[in-house]
């Protein structure tokens, strides 16, 4: 299990590898936060919110979301290399929200609405 300041440094490596047009208008940078964000449209310890993009009084900015990382890696005992491929893949994520949201388009966000639904159904069947 990475701790919190490991996972924050893995970030920071991570971060400084994305070029900088990326960070146009990401006036709030990228944080790391301690807590947990349970969905709160599914059954507890279910599903967790990872990262998420954020377009608001505050400005642009990405927060990623370290307890529940941690929750999902304690669940599915993830090595090493599964936290820094969930951490990318994620900030990528998260980033490409932001570069979306600079161009006035939203097809990530329409896909991951379509995955979560998707979800849903196969759990519901």
């Amino acid at each position: 299990m990475l701790t919190f300041d490991q996972a924050g440094d893995l970030l920071d490596q991570m971060a400084e590898r994305f070029p900088p047009e990326f960070y146009r208008d990401l006036n709030g940078g990228i944080s790391l936060l301690p807590e947990a964000l349970p969905d709160p449209d599914f059954p507890p310890r279910e599903m967790y919110i990872l990262g998420e993009y954020r377009n608001d009084m505050m400005g642009r900015y990405i927060n990623l979301y370290y307890g529940s990382f941690a929750a999902l890696a304690q669940q599915e005992d993830w090595t090493d290399a599964v936290w820094e491929e969930e951490l990318y893949t994620t900030l990528a994520h998260e980033f490409t929200h932001h570069i979306e949201g600079l161009a006035g388009e939203r097809g990530l966000e329409i896909q991951d609405t379509l995955d979560l639904e998707e979800y849903r159904a196969e759990r519901d069947e």
